[in-house]
């Protein structure tokens, strides 16, 4: 793990990304204490991507929009 100061890490964000993307975790500091880590999104620590995570689990039917129509439509009309 590397520490950088923050003017460094502006001045060369590329490098500390592609760092980071090789494995390595880099740390950011303001005044000397550290405030954020630079890690790649294959780290363990990183979150699950929740969009789409159920794709193709289900699938909705052609006659979704009109489903139950009949029935709800008489129970309305009181028949």
């Amino acid at each position: 793990m590397s520490a950088t100061n923050i003017h460094d890490a502006k001045t060369h964000l590329s490098r500390l990304v592609d760092r980071a993307a090789a494995g390595e975790t880099v740390v950011i500091a303001k005044a000397g204490r550290p405030v954020a880590k630079l890690v790649s999104l294959s780290a363990t620590d990183a979150p699950a991507p929740r969009i789409g995570f159920l794709a193709g689990a289900f699938a909705v039917p052609a006659d979704f929009d009109t489903m139950g129509q009949d029935d709800i439509l008489r129970q309305f009309d009181g028949a």
